[in-house]
Parts: structure tokens; sequence; C-alpha cells
């Protein structure tokens, strides 16, 4: 019985561990939003971007439009129904898999960001994007082309109304 114990008390912390943790994800997704897939059930939070939240509006034109929306539809249509390889990074707060994932022979995060439909999430990716975040930002793509709220500041202004 006292084996029992010990041997149930090395393998238990083992069992806490995601068995996503442990391997690579690939398969066809849906669009959750513009920095979250869905493969067979299991979300994932695009590494290193932070997309519009879908009912967050921008400016263009003098006009306003939903550029989460628009950052969702982006990731779709360059995804389309093409298989996506993700490398495991992390599990967020939410239980999201955190990871780089690839589609069409391309960085789906860099895509993102390079279009200005993401902003570079330094906070939790360091530097990784950030030549496709200045390069979105010189040419005026996506969200550059006119006004916005970085996600993070927008989602922190709705927690405080």
């Amino acid at each position: 019985m006292k084996l029992m114990l010990i041997l149930f008390a090395a393998i238990w912390p083992l069992s806490l561990t995601p068995a996503h943790a442990q391997q690579n994800l690939t398969g066809v997704v849906s669009v959750i939003d513009g920095d979250t897939l869905d493969m067979h059930g299991q979300r994932i939070r695009l590494h290193g971007i932070d997309a519009p939240e879908g009912r967050q509006a921008c400016a263009r034109g003098g006009h306003d439009y939903r550029c989460g929306t628009e950052a969702a539809l982006f990731l779709s249509d360059f995804i389309g129904r093409a298989t996506v390889a993700c490398r495991y990074r992390d599990t967020d707060r939410y239980g999201r898999v955190v990871a780089t994932c690839h589609a069409n022979g391309a960085d789906v995060g860099a895509v993102m960001v390079r279009n200005g439909h993401a902003l570079a999430y330094r906070q939790y990716g360091g530097a990784v994007y950030d030549g496709q975040e200045r390069a979105a930002r010189r040419e005026k793509r996506g969200m550059w082309a006119g006004e916005f709220i970085a996600p993070w500041d927008w989602r922190r202004q709705q927690r405080q109304r």
C-alpha cells in the first residue's frame, strides 16, 4: 500500500501536465478571432501577437469600422482550409494553448502583424514580431492606415467601465 502511494505521488503531477504540452498540434482550424484558433476543440492562442477584439472599433478615412472583425476575417481568408502546424509554447491563464503556428508556408503571427491586423505583443512575446510591426506601420497596412487603440489598452478600458 505504501509503495502504491509513493508511485501515485510520483505519477500524479505528470497527469496534471496537459497532453498538448508534450506535443505539437497539426490540423485544420476554425478562426475564433484575430489571434485565436480552434483545432478539434482545442483553443490555440497565437504566441507573440495581440489582435483587436471582435467588438473593437478603429477608424480609417474618418469612418469607424470593426477592426477586430476585419482581423478575424483576414486570418480566416489567409488560412482557408490549409493544414496548420502549431508548436506548443505555453498555456495561458484561460487554459488555452499558446503556440507559434504555420500555414501556407508562413508564420501565421508574422502574417497578421505584417498586414496590420495584429500588434506585436511584447509583454508575452518579446521582440519576435517587431520588424513586421515596423513594416506594417511604415506602409500603413491594416490598423496602421488609421487610428486605433492597442488591444490590451482597449480591454483595460472595457474592464474599467
